[in-house]
């Protein structure tokens, strides 16, 4: 008997809990084998962890193709690689957030790692929501394209700032309700220490601190992230997976990619005609009658336009410094 929740979204419960099993299976090994010990994770470790999730996602599409047939399979295909790019930019704020907490590189993958959690959960929200949305009623898909375009063109005109993290409103509500340590306590989110009256109650630590500002990061990213892939397909499964398994492997990519993230200065722009073309597209297909744009063709034109900005950021920043390393 399948369970409610995998009748609603359309797919049979062995499906999700094969892909469920995946997850759990990968953040054990992550967690309890390969980063039992806080450690620094260099260039080389983050290259192959990050190689790992990107063929695991690779196969994991190769089995939906086989089971969900070749549309499905460029689908997620296609999701993966918009989601994987669009998360790019998550980096730079991640790096400016260990920054601005001093968060050590050797502890910084217990922040990600708890961080991932609280992001299986609320994308799961949002793609739930956002389904729900979209099977009643129909025109729901044409405000998600409208609003990617709209989000693209204003992307591609912006500056490069992404503000200062000490004047997040957030960040100080937070230190304002809750009792945050000046310093850091280990691998601790939460100690028990001392206050003024000398009573010893709980204190936050700027780990915490940090993992939130990561957690509503990744929520605001998701705001373009999560209509974009519902413009390549209205299919759950396909959104969920492809998502989940992206940001898996960008967070593992995070070590390589923070300290030559200035090298894709023009990704940006790149990412901002992608998020055009996918909300076009919807409004196209149905003005020209094709009724949907082949998978086919959306998966080539959206991996050239995201090699075309990679080449051309490289192209145009070759020679430069490397970035400033973290703490």
């Amino acid at each position: 008997m399948e369970f409610l929740l995998a009748e609603w979204l359309g797919k049979p419960a062995w499906m999700w809990l094969a892909f469920m099993t995946v997850v759990v299976a990968l953040l054990a090994l992550d967690l309890g084998v390969l980063h039992r010990d806080q450690h620094e994770i260099g260039v080389r470790e983050s290259l192959l962890l990050s190689g790992m999730y990107i063929a695991i996602a690779l196969l994991f599409g190769g089995w939906v193709w086989w089971e969900l047939g070749r549309q499905s399979g460029i689908e997620y295909l296609t999701g993966f690689a918009v989601e994987k790019s669009l998360a790019m930019d998550n980096v730079f704020v991640i790096a400016m957030i260990f920054g601005y907490f001093a968060i050590p590189r050797a502890l910084q993958h217990r922040v990600l790692f708890w961080g991932i959690l609280g992001v299986i959960v609320l994308r799961a929200l949002m793609i739930g929501a956002g389904a729900a949305l979209v099977s009643q009623f129909g025109w729901v898909l044409y405000v998600f394209a409208a609003f990617l375009v709209l989000t693209g063109m204003k992307m591609f005109f912006a500056g490069e700032g992404h503000g200062d993290v000490g004047d997040n409103p957030m960040v100080r509500w937070m230190r304002r309700r809750l009792r945050v340590t000046d310093a850091l306590h280990g691998q601790k989110f939460f100690v028990r220490q001392q206050d003024a009256r000398g009573r010893m109650v709980w204190w936050a630590t700027p780990m915490f601190l940090a993992l939130v500002m990561i957690e509503i990061a990744d929520v605001i990213f998701a705001v373009d992230s999560v209509p974009a892939i519902f413009a390549i397909t209205t299919d759950p499964y396909l959104v969920y997976t492809s998502n989940i398994f992206a940001i898996l492997g960008l967070r593992a990519l995070y070590f390589a990619l923070a300290a030559v993230i200035h090298r894709f200065a023009y990704l940006k722009q790149a990412l901002a005609v992608l998020l055009v073309f996918i909300g076009g597209k919807v409004f196209v297909a149905d003005l020209t009658g094709l009724g949907k744009i082949p998978p086919e063709w959306s998966l080539a034109i959206t991996a050239l336009i995201l090699a075309s900005g990679v080449v051309w950021s490289l192209w145009k920043t070759r020679g430069e410094a490397a970035a400033t390393p973290q703490p």
